[in-house]
């Protein structure tokens, strides 16, 4: 199968394929895809530590002519109740959306609404 430059490939990633990864492997599964020019839709997305540690290993991983980076944004839960505090647990955000820096572009956020513009063309794979 061959594929067009100016084609995109999105990937929506059900919750259930997420929660069956490590950290680690969830890492490595998201750079892999979006190193591979794709755009990934978390259903569930990455916890705090996970979401720093994918930048941390991005940032190591950067290679000017052909990796520049992730772009990502996501919803957080509802504010966690005070047990939830208490005992430490956090919720993960509801969804992320993940994309190579050089095809997504944040445009706005607010609370119902994520508008995203996808760079074809040069930028593309």
């Amino acid at each position: 199968m061959t594929k067009k430059d100016s084609d995109i490939a999105f990937n929506l990633i059900s919750r259930q394929k997420i929660n069956g990864l490590t950290s680690e492997e969830k890492l490595n599964f998201i750079i892999k895809e979006v190193k591979n020019g794709k755009i990934l839709v978390l259903e569930q997305g990455l916890t705090p530590v996970e979401q720093a540690g994918l930048i941390e290993r991005t940032m190591k991983e950067i290679e000017q002519d052909t990796f520049i980076g992730v772009e990502m944004e996501g919803y957080g839960e509802d504010t966690p109740t005070f047990l939830q505090k208490l005992f430490g647990m956090a919720k993960r955000p509801r969804m992320t959306l993940i994309g190579p820096a050089n095809l997504l572009k944040m445009i706005k956020k607010d609370s119902d609404m994520i508008q995203t513009k996808i760079i074809s063309g040069s930028g593309a794979k």
